[in-house]
């Protein structure tokens, strides 16, 4: 039997009002992405000056400001507490997409180790737009290639030591990471820069390095640091002769994310009025004449935030998983 709902006179207006009150709001948030921007706009950088994250920020800057009709935009570092601070000042500013968060996976590898206060719930991703490809590093007079790493490392349990910026940083889940798929008894050593542990590494005071590729260019090209293991699921064309992760069976093919948040509450037009823009900047030449010069297409860097954030959510419980079996 058919059950039929009858609305009151009242109860059809009020219903009605509520349609044209949704349909209202939905228009204004389209105007408001059609409009954008209104005001000044500031890039957020969650890491110092002169690092990946401040780098990739200020390629895209310029063409976001020429992509926008000429809109200003102002960077400001913010590296306190991993970054936390930036992600604080987005989630506690207005929603209306005039404050965009550059940060990388430091953001959810502090999430993930209790370090960041700031949760997907009050910051959601626009898009990511590199994923530079993390590799096990050495100084080649010691080790001339993996097998020689891996050949110490079995034989000598708990005496190799691999090191990395700062705890719960993409340096150290990588190394949670590759030691949690290998098996080996390694210990890791956290440093304040990528400078001071490839200093280690070249003193011979460590074994390694587990960081991304483009940080180190300049010490492969002086023949100084080597990658000899690379985690990616194909060899890399610049070092045909280095072998990947997965070639040993290992479920492991991380990167150094970096990626666009906004506040939570931006609206849904403006979130994908955004995500338009850094996919036209994405796709420039320029942009890709940029992420060629530093090694930045091994991998296809471009990933639409609602993809992003489930990878986030994922990685989420990976790296909670690994950072809870290191304590």
């Amino acid at each position: 039997m058919l059950t039929k709902l009858l609305l009151t006179p009242h109860a059809l207006k009020m219903t009605t009002l509520g349609v044209a009150l949704i349909s209202t709001a939905m228009v204004a948030q389209a105007d408001e992405a059609a409009d954008y921007p209104t005001k000044p706009i500031q890039f957020l950088v969650a890491a110092g000056a002169g690092g990946g994250v401040d780098n990739f920020a200020r390629v895209v800057r310029p063409m976001f400001e020429e992509a926008l009709g000429g809109a200003r935009i102002t960077v400001v570092n913010l590296p306190s507490a991993s970054g936390a601070l930036a992600h604080q000042r987005t989630a506690n500013g207005a929603p209306d997409g005039h404050t965009l968060d550059f940060a990388s996976t430091t953001y959810v590898t502090s999430l993930a180790a209790g370090q960041n206060p700031v949760g997907l719930d009050q910051i959601t991703p626009v898009a990511r737009m590199q994923s530079d490809v993390m590799a096990l590093f050495v100084n080649p007079q010691r080790y001339p290639d993996f097998e020689s790493f891996l050949e110490y490392a079995q034989a000598n349990p708990g005496k190799v030591t691999v090191g990395g910026t700062h705890t719960a940083s993409p340096d150290h889940v990588a190394f949670l990471s590759l030691r949690d798929a290998s098996g080996l008894d390694m210990s890791f050593i956290p440093y304040d820069s990528t400078g001071n542990a490839t200093a280690n590494v070249l003193g011979n005071n460590i074994d390694a390095t587990t960081t991304s590729l483009s940080p180190l260019l300049s010490y492969i090209e002086a023949g100084q640091m080597m990658p000899i293991l690379v985690f990616s699921d194909e060899r890399l064309a610049d070092f045909p002769d280095v072998p990947t992760t997965v070639e040993h069976d290992w479920d492991l093919t991380d990167g150094n994310d970096r990626a666009v948040f906004v506040h939570a509450d931006t609206p849904a037009p403006l979130v994908q009025r955004l995500e338009e823009v850094l996919k036209g900047i994405f796709d420039s030449e320029d942009y890709q004449a940029y992420a060629e010069r530093v090694n930045l297409t091994y991998r296809d860097g471009w990933m639409a935030g609602d993809a992003y954030r489930e990878r986030l959510e994922h990685n989420y419980e990976l790296y909670s998983r690994l950072l809870s079996n290191e304590q």
